[in-house]
């Protein structure tokens, strides 16, 4: 690694300090890891870098429970449309997709391809999860092996259990990750309960990821948090399908907010 800002970093921590030693090693610790910051921006694939990785990982998703169904294939068909793909990423994409479904493969590497491009942009990591999300529900209540590889891809990309169900809270489903926990490895523990579509439309609680005793500060602090994660102005060059679900997001975060803020009677 280049320590070049560590140096630098050292020698201006001893000059603000009059030349003590723990200036330099301050100084130094923070040039260092402004040096890694910047090292794991470069290890990150380039733009159109997630393309590949991503269709592998829809095609390990739908052939979890054994089969690739034709909803499945829509939906994959339809996102390559969405996302504009020329000629030759639209021939990446199909074969990322018959790689992924195939019964060896570990979707593993990808996961963790998708999470260096992510980097530390929760904004980013977000549409990505919700692309995956697409197929994971295409055909209702999915198999726990679906539902796995999702959990280790949230893992992977730093989203919690709480702000997976808030996700899948806006697609319509009802999700609760049981008493078991998530495991290491993203698997779902003994307390695991599938998903299971919300007939009265998406839950505004779940939505903003609170219960539903939450007080009139928390519920607010939990709309600000989530609207600035999700806000579309904030996801610079990413494909014009993910900024529309972007919008989308926060069109339904702020529905919830409005909902909760009318029965609850605070402005």
């Amino acid at each position: 690694m280049n320590l070049t800002g560590a140096f630098i970093g050292a020698m201006i921590g001893f000059w603000l300090t009059h030349y003590s030693l723990l200036g330099i090693l301050v100084g130094g610790a923070l040039g260092f890891m402004f040096d890694a910051s910047r090292q794991q921006r470069r290890r990150t694939p380039a733009q159109g870098g997630y393309v590949a990785p991503l269709f592998a990982l829809i095609g390990a998703v739908a052939k979890a429970d054994g089969r690739v169904s034709e909803a499945e294939i829509a939906i994959a068909e339809r996102l390559m449309a969405r996302m504009g793909l020329d000629q030759d990423e639209r021939r990446k994409a199909i074969a990322a997709f018959n790689e992924g479904k195939q019964p060896e493969f570990n979707a593993s590497p990808v996961i963790d391809e998708l999470r260096q491009w992510v980097g530390h942009r929760r904004d980013h990591a977000f549409p990505v999860i919700d692309v995956v999300i697409d197929t994971v529900l295409a055909e209702g209540a999915p198999s726990p092996a679906k539902m796995a590889i999702l959990r280790e891809l949230a893992f992977a990309l730093r989203v919690s259990d709480m702000e997976l169900m808030a996700l899948m809270a806006m697609k319509g489903y009802a999700w609760n990750a049981g008493p078991g926990g998530r495991s290491q490895g993203g698997g779902h523990g003994g307390g695991y309960v599938p998903p299971q579509r919300n007939t009265q439309g998406p839950d505004p609680y779940a939505v903003l990821g609170i219960q539903r005793d939450s007080d009139e500060r928390a519920i607010k602090r939990a709309y600000r948090k989530l609207i600035s994660e999700h806000h579309p102005d904030r996801l610079g060059d990413l494909p014009e399908d993910m900024r529309r679900r972007a919008e989308d997001r926060a069109s339904e975060i702020n529905a919830a907010y409005e909902r909760i803020k009318t029965e609850r009677g605070f402005k």
